[in-house]
């Protein structure tokens, strides 16, 4: 396994305490180098997500960029299965809005069935797309905490070379969250029947293999949080980013979760920020009077207008949203990763050494 920053991995040049100098007067300790956006030492929380801000600020383009792009293609993918599987299904779509004729499975089932494998489609697209994004992100760091530019070319190859093993990560770790998202399914579920048959028995059960399990997922899901940057960074395929990530995280659990958690609460308030006031400004595309003997298709062709405008800011106001939490968070973990290695494996000299040869 290779690592981007080269393989010294022993203590770094001193940057501790200071010392008495002539005459007994007190020397404070060097300050640590600082070729780009972070300083070569331990970092505490505001530096990481200082970090992640300034990565953001100076290094737009080729991060907002690359995410953009990708959202692009996966649009234009998801209009192509959609335009494809209508055209496939076009004659059974009719018939069932036709209100002239009753409702068959004859129709019905190809319809589900071709937009249900749009959907697969599309979930496969949008997941191969976030890996994508997680490796471009943290490769993109990597030129910024050295303090060198980011070229769009390069940081498209690096990325792409490592989104299998990205992939293969988010994957692994997918399937971790697939467990308490089960138990609540179960348990909405069990809710259901209880009403039904007034029965708690079953209820209660999976409350408490819910309450039992959601703990021990957030801290497994913790424990591999560093595992994206791992594959990307150290050349890892997806089991050794997660052995990795584990033993980093191992003594520093809280610690990781707390900046995480943090990171996750910066953007939710960032998100309602740009979300409440358009709630608030945006117009209401009800119809202004309702006419009795008014039809449904009278009623949507009144509604029409305001509410495409209400839709297309809507569209707009997510998109930048979700432009900045694909990119912040991404930068947050592989900077926490960074923090760990220059804590426990020297790393601050490996990437002293590699600014001064690019100087």
């Amino acid at each position: 396994m290779t690592d981007m920053w080269g393989q010294g991995r022993g203590q770094g040049p001193g940057y501790g305490p200071g010392g008495y100098g002539w005459g007994g007067a007190w020397t404070p300790p060097p300050p640590p180098p600082q070729p780009g956006v972070i300083p070569l030492a331990p970092l505490g929380a505001d530096r990481i997500l200082g970090g992640a801000f300034t990565t953001m600020r100076r290094y737009a383009k080729p991060l907002f960029g690359t995410v953009l792009i990708v959202y692009v293609v996966l649009a234009a993918l998801m209009a192509g299965a959609l335009a494809l599987a209508y055209a496939a299904v076009s004659d059974d779509v009719r018939a069932l809005l036709d209100r002239h004729t009753e409702f068959e499975w004859s129709h019905a089932r190809p319809v589900f069935t071709a937009f249900g494998v749009v959907w697969a489609v599309g979930m496969l697209a949008l997941t191969v797309g976030t890996a994508f994004i997680q490796s471009a992100c943290t490769v993109v760091l990597r030129e910024a905490v050295l303090g060198r530019p980011a070229r769009f070319g390069a940081v498209w190859r690096r990325a792409w070379s490592r989104t299998p093993s990205v992939l293969g990560v988010g994957l692994l770790m997918g399937l971790i969250a697939l467990i308490p998202a089960g138990l609540a399914v179960a348990f909405f579920v069990s809710i259901f029947i209880m009403l039904i048959t007034q029965s708690v028995a079953p209820v209660g059960m999976l409350f408490l293999l819910l309450a039992v399990t959601a703990p021990l997922v957030v801290w497994v899901y913790t424990l591999f949080l560093f595992g994206p940057a791992a594959a990307t960074l150290e050349e890892a395929g997806p089991i050794q980013a997660l052995r990795r990530s584990a033993r980093l995280v191992r003594g520093a659990w809280w610690r990781t979760f707390g900046i995480s958690l943090l990171a996750g609460a910066i953007m939710m308030v960032v998100s309602l920020a740009v979300r409440v006031p358009l709630q608030v400004a945006m117009p209401d595309a009800t119809p202004q009077a309702y006419q009795p003997g008014q039809s449904a298709s009278d009623v949507f062709e009144a509604m029409l207008p305001k509410l495409g405008f209400v839709m297309a800011l809507s569209m707009i106001c997510n998109l930048l949203v979700q432009l900045v939490s694909s990119v912040f968070l991404p930068l947050v973990t592989a900077l926490l990763y960074i923090d760990q290695r220059i804590r426990r494996e020297g790393l601050a000299h490996t990437l002293e050494l590699a600014s001064r040869s690019d100087a």
